[in-house]
């Protein structure tokens, strides 16, 4: 039982880590090309190095504050379930994994309000 607790704490930690991870990497180091395979690719994040910049920026920022708050978040409901039956926790650590995924998508949705906020339709920064 040990060994499956400590299998599902591993996984349902891939989520934060990997925010906290690539958040750090997008805030330090956007990716220097515009491209169709690695980065935070929406049609508006690619209209020009501008949009690409403040898009990786904004959403690097909100996915590593996610992510510092998903690890303690994620632990808790486990630790609540440490000793229990294999299915208990296979159900405690699936929710959990699930539940990490809205705030990882979710970040979508304010970079895109920020990328309208501050570029017009064309990615050409509006002037305040």
């Amino acid at each position: 039982m040990i060994g499956f607790w400590i299998f599902m704490l591993i996984t349902d930690l891939l989520i934060p880590c990997a925010m906290i991870g690539f958040g750090k990497l997008f805030l330090n180091k956007t990716p220097q090309n515009i491209n169709y395979t690695f980065g935070y690719r929406t049609t508006m994040s690619m209209k020009n190095q501008d949009t690409w910049r403040f898009a990786h920026k904004y959403c690097g920022r909100l996915w590593f504050i996610g992510g510092l708050i998903l690890l303690p978040v994620s632990i808790i409901p486990l630790l609540c379930v440490l000793g229990r039956e294999i299915e208990r926790i296979a159900a405690v650590g699936t929710v959990v994994c699930f539940a990490q995924i809205v705030p990882l998508v979710g970040s979508i949705i304010p970079t895109e309000i920020a990328l309208k906020r501050a570029f017009d339709k064309n990615g050409q920064r509006k002037i305040l």
